[in-house]
């Protein structure tokens, strides 16, 4: 039985009241739905999957809404893997695949059902329809999907029928199919990986929807220019805002949260607080990407001067990190090893730093050190699409130690970071931040720049700044 409300202002529902809310309503069911236009792309996924594990069941959850407080609820976003097998994103879900005898298997997708009118749980539970808006019903959703629907209060009593059947489940998503599934952690780490590494390769499709959403976000960043004069009045939070803007009205929301970071907070690497002061003279790192509808990302920053002008100090380390993004995204191309793109940047950086006497040369043998990591932090790129670093899960020899595919849409993102307390570097290198990073999507020969509607060079900013600012 639901939990009811605590301190609800009505005493219960009587029973003329019941009767009431359970009658008049018009047959809503539509008929006349396509199929989504993702469904034979996921159909195709599926098939993939279904290659790897013949003879066993898998089981991938959607997830559940988090609350936040009492009847409020977290923003929900499905498991990026439910989404890729299926194109849904339907909270309360699971995609299930039975093995067949012949090696194949056939799919299913379990999801809540339409609130029944012949309940008052329709008008008065915590996720009803009534509150929270229509969802579709399980024909309707076979119809767009391209899939048979079954209800997901059903799906232990369902996956019981076939006990002992080996199954494998992406747990951490619904604790509810944790719980009622007895699998092998280790094999289910396993499922995890597949699932995972099957994004490693974008289709036309997905290639399709990477691309809207960084002609989204290359809008959002030409918002901010133009607005940089409200910030400088206000804080950051009006950058994140402004971006946000963009996101929402072109998309679904942002991919993650936006890093808006003036002055010494561009030294942080994962700035979320947005809190501060804009001060012209000082710089802006702007790292934030626009989440399509169907919740593909872009990732990209760039660091702009907010008066319009480098000083000379801030011009040396953007160019500094323009060069080692330059050497980088050369390295990117089909065969080449995934780490390639990531060392030529980093050994790039040692050099500069080697030159200006931050760390102890020669270059090569502070490289081999990993001295520049003092000031430059990070990995210099990472997998991109449904996830803003996509494909976390998959197996190491395909992503991190594996060679570059055409498909594949990764990040080059170099960065340097002189924190404002570093006193092994002069004052005026203080608190100076600067990243700048792209989407690149390999290609059969080398790779296309897909946020190239952006400025990278220092001259290309500051013109890009003289035309938009305001």
């Amino acid at each position: 039985m639901a939990k009811g409300r605590k301190n609800g202002l009505y005493r219960g529902i009587p029973d003329e009241l019941s009767a009431l809310m359970r009658t008049g309503w018009a047959d809503t069911e539509r008929t006349d739905l396509e199929p989504a236009e993702q469904a034979p792309h996921a159909a195709r996924r599926r098939a993939a999957l279904s290659a790897l594990f013949p003879g066993e069941r898998l089981v991938v959850p959607s997830g559940n809404l988090l609350i936040r407080s009492n009847d409020s609820h977290h923003p929900f976003r499905p498991y990026s893997g439910y989404v890729h097998l299926t194109g849904d994103q339907a909270r309360d879900g699971a995609l299930v695949l039975e093995p067949r005898p012949d090696g194949g298997h056939d799919a299913h997708c379990y999801q809540l059902p339409r609130d029944s009118r012949d309940s008052d749980e329709f008008w008065t539970g915590y996720t009803a329809e009534l509150w929270m808006g229509r969802r579709r019903s399980l024909a309707e959703s076979a119809q767009v999907l391209g899939l048979p629907c079954r209800d997901i209060r059903t799906i232990a009593e369902d996956l019981a029928k076939t006990f002992g059947t080996p199954t494998r489940v992406v747990r951490g998503v619904d604790p509810t199919l944790d719980a009622a599934l007895d699998t092998d952690e280790e094999r289910d780490d396993e499922f995890e990986s597949a699932v995972s590494g099957l994004r490693l390769v974008k289709d036309a499709w997905e290639i399709g929807e990477m691309r809207r959403a960084v002609d989204s976000t290359v809008r959002g960043f030409t918002d901010v220019v133009r607005e940089l004069s409200q910030a400088i009045a206000t804080s950051e939070r009006w950058i994140e805002g402004t971006f946000f803007r963009r996101a929402r009205v072109e998309g679904n929301h942002v991919g993650y949260g936006s890093i808006c970071a003036a002055g010494e907070h561009a030294t942080i690497m994962h700035w979320t607080d947005n809190d501060g002061p804009v001060r012209p003279g000082e710089l802006l790192l702007l790292d934030a990407g626009v989440e399509t509808h169907s919740l593909y990302t872009a990732d990209v920053t760039r660091t702009l001067p907010i008066n319009g002008t480098f000083t000379p100090v801030q011009r040396t380390v953007y160019d500094a990190v323009f060069e080692a993004q330059e050497a980088g995204m050369a390295a990117v191309k089909p065969g080449a090893h995934y780490r390639d793109f990531h060392e030529a940047a980093q050994r790039s950086l040692a050099e500069r730093l080697v030159e200006w006497g931050f760390i102890e040369g020669p270059a090569e043998r502070a490289y081999e050190l990993s001295l520049q990591r003092r000031f430059t932090m990070a990995g210099t790129g990472h997998m991109l699409g449904l996830d803003v670093h996509d494909c976390a899960q998959a197996r190491s020899e395909e992503y991190v130690d594996g060679v570059l595919e055409p498909g594949m849409v990764l990040t080059v993102e170099p960065g340097l970071y002189f924190q404002p307390d570093d006193l092994t570097v002069p004052e005026e290198w203080r608190g100076i931040g600067v990243r700048i990073e792209d989407d690149l999507l390999v290609t059969a020969d080398s790779y296309e720049n897909l946020s190239a509607g952006l400025p990278r060079s220092a001259d290309e900013v500051e013109a890009w700044m003289r035309e938009f600012a305001g």
